[in-house]
């Protein structure tokens, strides 16, 4: 859901640049659903299936001229099903065997900033961070540790969310819990949160709902870069291996807490008294960007 997710964060500036667009996405009922009510232009493919070509049907039915992937594994096929219609083609954090055919490979998250990427041309570094436009409205300097969210994507595959809980639940702590449209152990969660935890569900706007906390407790992608840019501290859990080198990042940026991979905790704990919030709060401000949408469309329209 992340990559659905910072989809429709380019596309609000495609939007606010007149750019016609059309998303096109696996055939998902949430995702569906996301896209329905953000009023968003999308169309559903096996995107899997390179033999049909559904990338020439649609690039012919809708006059597309660039294509930009969002997809972590671009396959070969795939980028030459694309190639062979003389448009442009661009990638994102892209490690699969078709991005050497992209015209741009944008390494916009840190775990891809020290990789070899492939492409024609490649730009990393944190310029190219796709945010939400709303973060420059939300930001604020925290002072205090009270209030305490906790976000763990979308879909929370592992189930991170429940032992995050039980491990609030030990210290004494307590915590609004933020799922997604494909959390799978809802049942699981509302038992252990009864009387204790606010839940809510699919929240209209996730960055405008951190506004309201003083401390994150997150995965590794999209969110803790958004928390931290707006001025939200993080607790930073990686769901994927690939999180490892996102959350050391932040860590050393000076607005997060690493605490490590999921599967390799044992033992949550939650250092609050160790926390210098309002310095954490002005790093994760002051070091990440939040014009990444501007530099890629930049890019791309300089080709």
């Amino acid at each position: 859901m992340g990559h659905l997710f910072r989809a429709l964060n380019f596309v609000s500036c495609l939007e606010n640049k007149n750019e016609k667009y059309i998303i096109i996405v696996n055939d998902s009922d949430e995702a569906s659903v996301i896209l329905k009510r953000a009023k968003i232009n999308f169309e559903t493919a096996d995107i899997n299936d390179h033999a049909k070509d559904w990338e020439t049907i649609l690039i012919k039915k809708h006059g597309v001229n660039t294509w930009v992937n969002d997809r972590l594994d671009t396959d070969k096929a795939h980028a030459q099903n694309v190639k062979k219609n003389n448009i442009k083609l661009f990638t994102i954090d892209d490690n699969g065997s078709g991005a050497e055919m992209a015209d741009i490979n944008f390494g916009s998250m840190p775990c891809n900033y020290n990789k070899d990427l492939k492409g024609k041309s490649v730009k990393s570094g944190i310029d190219f961070f796709i945010l939400n436009g709303d973060v420059n409205r939300y930001k604020r300097v925290r002072n205090n540790k009270e209030n305490i969210i906790v976000t763990l994507g979308g879909s929370d595959t592992y189930g991170v969310t429940l032992n995050v809980v039980k491990a609030l639940k030990k210290t004494g702590l307590s915590a609004t819990i933020i799922i997604g449209p494909s959390f799978k152990h809802k049942e699981e969660l509302w038992n252990i949160t009864a009387g204790q935890f606010n839940v809510k569900e699919s929240v209209p706007s996730l960055v405008e709902e951190m506004y309201n906390y003083d401390i994150a407790i997150t995965g590794g992608g999209i969110t803790p870069f958004e928390a931290n840019a707006s001025g939200l501290p993080c607790f930073v859990i990686a769901s994927e291996s690939h999180e490892v080198d996102n959350g050391k990042y932040l860590q050393e940026l000076g607005s997060s807490v690493f605490l490590g991979y999921y599967d390799q905790i044992e033992t949550l704990s939650f250092p609050l008294d160790r926390l210098d919030v309002e310095k954490m709060s002005r790093a994760g401000m002051d070091h990440i960007p939040s014009n990444g949408s501007d530099n890629i469309y930049n890019a791309i329209k300089a080709l």
